[in-house]
């Protein structure tokens, strides 16, 4: 088995055992919504930045690179 195939199958584990809590009424993880929602609402907002902030890097380059060839063309021109 590879890697992932371990991760998933382990991860199932783990989540099957919390059902089974939950569903006997005990909170294997004492953690309110209110918590959760905030932070997944903060990984959100910190995993779009990074993508937004990734993107906008590689645009400048892809512009920039862009922009020294169409020098790199006139300079032929006039030659």
């Amino acid at each position: 088995m590879d890697k992932g195939t371990i991760i998933s199958i382990i991860a199932v584990i783990v989540a099957a055992v919390n059902q089974v809590f939950v569903l006997l009424g005990k909170s294997p993880m004492p953690i309110d919504s209110g918590l959760i929602e905030q932070f997944l609402s903060a990984v959100f907002t910190v995993t779009t930045a990074i993508i937004a902030w990734i993107r906008n890097k590689r645009s400048k380059s892809d512009i920039e690179k862009a922009h020294r060839r169409n020098q790199a063309k006139q300079k032929k021109k006039t030659k």
